[in-house]
């Protein structure tokens, strides 16, 4: 594993007109993966897929959505205590449960929650065509961004599951510290951007609105080559 990339170190101030051009930054530091047999770009719903799009035309890559859903804390759904991926792949943050005091009833009443609203996204974006079949393949997972990397982490460990060749994460923006964790658990991490200050994703962004459904089905109706 190589881990995570110092490109980040590069380019701590970068700031994006939105998310299709951080999407096309990316793109130039996955270069080396053009035209690599077996590439897939994986998009996390929702705003992950006007990334990946970028991302997947630019290495002449097939484009799918792949769905998380973060576990927010009760009464501060802002801050993740775990997360939901498609396939059944779950990270719980058990010290941050503990030390918040999250009953186990809360907790399963967020994954329920949770794993509805999946199920509804992924019938929404897909309907009866199966998920992109990973095995065997170079996977880049894209995503708008990440704080905790709760998100990212459960997409990681439910694509290592289904056995693909490799596995990249590459998002425009994030703290040091996640990216190191995720660096620990796959391939390479790509991050176009990291804030001294992290404070929030949207803070790269001159418009970060929130991506619509339509938005997501449109894109992956889109060739991406």
């Amino acid at each position: 594993m190589t881990g995570w990339s110092g490109l980040a170190r590069r380019n701590a101030r970068r700031t994006f007109r939105d998310r299709r051009e951080a999407g096309r930054v990316l793109a130039e530091a996955l270069t080396p993966y053009r035209g690599e047999d077996n590439l897939l770009v994986l998009g996390l719903a929702r705003g992950g897929v006007p990334v990946g799009w970028e991302v997947a035309a630019a290495l002449q890559a097939p484009l799918d959505v792949f769905l998380v859903r973060k576990l927010g804390v009760p009464q501060w759904q802002e801050l993740a205590m775990g997360a939901l991926a498609s396939g059944g792949g779950m990270v719980i943050n058990d010290s941050l449960v503990k030390n918040l005091g999250i009953s186990d009833e809360q907790l399963q009443e967020a994954i329920d929650r949770e794993t509805e609203e999946l199920n509804r996204r992924e019938q929404a974006y897909r309907g009866d065509r199966p998920p992109a079949d990973v095995e065997g393949k170079t996977v880049i997972l894209v995503d708008d961004g990440i704080a905790t990397g709760a998100s990212m982490l459960a997409a990681v460990r439910a694509i290592r599951a289904a056995k693909p060749a490799q596995v990249v994460v590459a998002v425009p923006v994030g703290p040091a510290s996640a990216c190191r964790q995720l660096g620990a658990e796959v391939d390479e991490v790509v991050c176009a951007t990291m804030p001294p200050g992290f404070e929030a994703v949207g803070q790269v962004f001159a418009d970060f609105h929130q991506v619509t459904d339509d938005e997501v089905r449109e894109l992956l109706a889109t060739p991406t080559k």
